[in-house]
């Protein structure tokens, strides 16, 4: 099996987020995402240069890439409270020169929600608020993109349906490095097939309507705790939930796809689930 295609999955950074390169290897994977600072904090420090230096050596030494961070949990960039939404922008933004400073190519994001506000003034808030974040940032020489992340589809969450992801991509694209991560487990909870041929094949052809496939630069592999259309966000172990282990093997053998990393975001209750995760996905590659 041909190792050119990318398939990781979350990993923690504990003693320097050089160490999870390293881990990922350890466990077979090549690509990886992680949190750069608490993702329950507002102040984050900055990124250690020698961490930085040894992340960018490790990577080209182990050919793990690329390189996935997601943002804290605590950024909402379309929220209707000024000071909210000013906290998330200066934290969104602390989150975009940590990703610079370690070499990350993708920098995952929740659009965020929209409560007490119209959707489209949720939508224009996001934007606006994305674009000041990275205002004045030195990222045109690097392959660095923002990462808009398909939501569960909770009431007043921003990116429950392809549209709405597509139409934040398309008011950011001339200001900011845009792509777009899709969820399995959010787009199947969020009402659409990924688990029959027939369904597949018709998320496919929405999203390429939508997004485009070639935006899609990382799905995030997650079975779902939840039924189809339930909104409830919950993470399964692959091929342990209810989408089962097809929808995944479609993806991962999906010559559309061939461009974009795995990257699974799967439950750790006990010691071996990460490496347990990767094997099963290494494991459905043809």
């Amino acid at each position: 099996m041909a190792m050119t295609k990318r398939i990781g999955i979350h990993l923690g950074t504990t003693g320097g987020a050089s160490n999870a390169v390293e881990r990922a290897r350890e466990i077979g994977a090549n690509t990886l995402q992680i949190f750069s600072a608490s993702p329950r904090m507002w102040r984050a420090p900055k990124v250690d240069p020698k961490q930085c230096a040894r992340m960018k050596e490790l990577r080209a030494k182990l050919d793990v890439g690329p390189l996935v961070i997601h943002t804290s949990y605590l950024v909402n960039v379309c929220s209707q409270s000024d000071e909210i939404r000013s906290k998330s922008i200066a934290a969104f933004r602390g989150e975009i020169e940590r990703a610079l400073a370690l070499g990350a190519e993708y920098l995952v994001l929740h659009p965020g929600s929209w409560k007490g506000l119209t959707r489209d003034e949720g939508l224009k808030l996001a934007a606006d608020s994305i674009t000041k974040a990275i205002d004045g940032l030195p990222w045109q020489e690097t392959p660095f993109h923002i990462l808009i992340e398909n939501t569960a589809g909770a009431e007043f969450s921003l990116g429950g349906s392809f549209e709405q992801v597509a139409e934040l991509v398309e008011r950011l694209e001339p200001t900011a490095p845009v792509a777009v991560c899709l969820d399995t487990c959010h787009t199947h909870v969020a009402g659409y097939d990924l688990v029959t041929p027939e369904g597949y094949e018709q998320t496919i052809q929405q999203a390429a309507a939508t997004v485009g496939l070639d935006a899609v630069r990382v799905w995030h592999m997650n079975d779902a705790k939840a039924e189809r259309g339930s909104k409830l966000d919950r993470h399964e172990n692959i091929g342990q939930g209810k989408m089962g282990l097809e929808p995944f093997r479609r993806l991962l053998n999906d010559p559309r796809f061939a461009h974009a990393a795995f990257i699974a975001e799967t439950p750790v209750e006990v010691p071996g689930d990460e490496e347990r995760n990767v094997k099963v996905l290494l494991s459905l590659v043809k």
